[in-house]
């Protein structure tokens, strides 16, 4: 079935059909992707044919995107505290993993090079599906989750010395043409060995100086312009443009889309740059694994369903014992070690290409590489339905881990404070808060107020918070407390709106720039409203006061009681706005109560004072009072 907009029709046809049904049967929606790839390709109804693999190649961006996200919540200090589990914990991952798989294929008959070849490529597990899964079930900040992303990233750079390798484990004979392309080799392959590697360490420092010194620039310039689809393209062009480059020096392009994410993860447009590519990295990661489920090869299987499968749970059952075993050794709990060996068992999507390139360069015969491409994904399957039985069977029958013995970083990531709008009023609350010692993410659409703010050590950053994915990427589904201080009262209304539908657990306290906003406000149900002008009018009028020879008692006094009849009267006259009449006959009967509470109390202290009550005794029977 030929042609761009049928392909498309398809794969969207098949996503929306199976996917939901996948989720409502606790499959998940990897699975559900993949049981739809089936259900497309040649195994069922055959509407996808050999486009599958092109389909692939494209869906792959969906990773390289996903990893692009993942570096954008990982700031490079919190990188460099999980350096020992990325080089211990991954490294000894690849290598047992690789071992334990290479002693059975010698002893099924392969050749030692051949072998170890075999044990190195299904080292590899599925970042896609892994990462996918994990933050679906809300595990990635997990003990299980942050050690699946740390054995995973190793395994992003394993990949180029495996690469490096593979030639040399080639069998005189076998080798066949193109095998330097096979793997999508950078155009620099042809150089000598140490100008290609400071050609990487090149391209690797460009990005690094460019997210410093360059995308900073050109992200305010193009959020000045106010074009949101402009902020879009040039967050794409951010992942397309690493993408090319290190896919000309030869590396990993989704390793160097998760690098120039650390390089932006301190910038103040980090969660306008995740909420811009989420959606497409969404979209083309179930691609990736609709393109998956139809490249399997149920010919093969049909041939020989035994060998098949059976090579299929050994290969997970001998990757899991050897994560079991690490997550055991890496005092793991016992849920979080399980999860752990689940998430990374199966065989990772860089063994389609590893194993494209092992048959190009002579390292392995077709007939080995076409049979491990369908183990390959045949194992990718595997992992939401173990999923599915571990949370099912398993774990209900373990005690619940206590928590980690581990440094966490949760006020980092997760502050209990989102503050949108950062001007006059915003500011002073998110300096009492930051002084006090409670963190907090802060939004703001004015990219030159973001730059002069973030010059004095503030963490602000650049976007509109009004939109529901903006406000999931700030923490909203975790945070406790939401400033609302915008300028736009319209603004504001949209912000609370959506806080309230999305988020009940927030506590949500508004700006309001006068009376009118604030009955707003009260309306909708906001836990706090505070009229900017009102605390110091009070402080005005209290100094007048005292100024007019009031003590300081009787005017605090007199304050506080206005303070508590005004809110009173602004709550009751909001359900009132609809009838001016007895809005404004209730104005006028609540300013003529005020004005007899207030001459009332101060009668009733003068009296105190003529019997001989110091200041001092009714300050604590003031106090007092104002326990009752």
């Amino acid at each position: 079935m030929g042609g761009l907009l049928p392909q498309a029709a398809v794969y969207l046809g098949a996503a929306v059909v199976a996917v939901p049904v996948a989720k409502r049967l606790g499959l998940g929606s990897v699975l559900g992707y993949l049981l739809a790839g089936v259900l497309v390709g040649p195994a069922a109804l055959g509407l996808v044919g050999d486009e599958g693999q092109d389909v692939m190649h494209f869906a792959e961006f969906g990773v390289v995107m996903m990893l692009f996200l993942v570096g954008l919540e990982l700031e490079p200090s919190r990188l460099w505290r999980m350096r020992g589990q990325v080089a211990g914990l991954g490294g000894l991952q690849v290598l047992l993993s690789a071992l334990v798989v290479a002693l059975p294929a010698l002893a099924l008959g392969l050749p030692w090079r051949q072998a170890l070849a075999v044990g190195l490529i299904l080292s590899m597990s599925s970042t896609a599906i892994a990462l996918q899964t994990l933050a679906e079930k809300g595990l990635l900040k997990a003990d299980a989750g942050q050690r699946s992303f740390a054995v995973l990233l190793f395994q992003d750079l394993a990949v180029i010395p495996i690469l490096a390798l593979l030639p040399l484990l080639a069998t005189p004979g076998l080798s066949t043409a193109g095998g330097a392309d096979a793997h999508g080799g950078g155009a620099l392959d042809a150089l000598p060995g140490w100008l290609h590697g400071l050609a990487v360490l090149g391209a690797v420092t460009g990005v690094v100086l460019a997210g410093r010194f360059l995308v900073r620039p050109m992200m305010g310039a193009v959020a000045r312009s106010g074009l949101r689809e402009m902020f879009t393209a040039a967050a794409l062009l951010i992942v397309v443009g690493v993408t090319l480059l290190m896919s000309l020096v030869g590396l990993s392009p989704a390793l160097g889309a998760f690098l120039a994410g650390v390089v932006l993860a301190n910038s103040e447009y980090r969660h306008e740059l995740e909420s811009d590519i989420e959606p497409f990295k969404g979209l083309l990661l179930g691609l990736f694994f609709i393109a998956v489920g139809a490249s399997i090869d149920f010919g093969l299987l049909r041939e020989s369903p035994a060998r098949v499968m059976g090579l299929v749970a050994l290969v997970v059952l001998l990757k899991g014992l050897v994560l079991v075993g690490l997550g055991r050794g890496f005092r793991m709990s016992r849920d979080q070690g399980l999860v752990f060996a689940v998430a990374l068992s199966q065989v990772g999507e860089f063994a389609f290409v590893l194993f494209s390139f092992a048959q190009q360069t002579g390292v392995l015969p077709a007939s080995v590489s076409g049979l491990l491409v369908a183990v390959t994904a045949f194992s990718m399957a595997t992992t939401p339905p173990l999923f599915l039985l571990l949370e099912r069977l398993v774990l209900p029958r373990l005690p619940v881990a206590g928590p980690p013995t581990r440094e966490h970083d949760v006020a980092d990531d997760e502050p209990p404070v989102i503050i949108a709008g950062f001007g006059r009023f915003g500011q002073i609350t998110g300096r009492l808060l930051r002084s006090s010692g409670v963190a907090t993410t802060v939004l703001d659409v004015d990219s030159d107020q973001v730059d002069v703010v973030r010059r004095f050590g503030q963490k602000v950053y650049y976007g509109d918070a009004s939109r529901l994915d903006l406000l999931r990427a700030a923490g909203a589904a975790k945070a406790r407390v939401l400033v609302v201080a915008v300028d736009d009262h319209g603004k504001a209304m949209e912000i609370v709106h959506l806080a309230r539908k999305h988020f009940p657990q927030l506590a949500i306290l508004g700006r309001a720039r006068g009376r009118t906003e604030a009955q707003d406000l009260v309306e909708v149900g906001v836990e706090g409203v505070y009229r900017e002008t009102f605390d110091t009018s009070l402080r005005v009028g209290a100094d007048a006061l005292r100024l007019l020879g009031w003590n300081a008692h009787r005017a605090t006094r007199a304050t506080q009681l206005f303070r508590r009849h005004d809110e009173a009267a602004m709550v009751d006259l909001a359900g009132m706005r609809g009838d001016q009449d007895r809005m404004v006959a209730s104005a006028r009967e609540r300013i003529a109560n005020l004005e007899r509470v207030l001459q009332a109390d101060l009668a009733e202290r003068e009296e105190l004072q003529d019997h001989g009550w110091d200041q001092e005794h009714a300050r604590k029977v003031h106090a007092a009072d104002e326990g009752r």
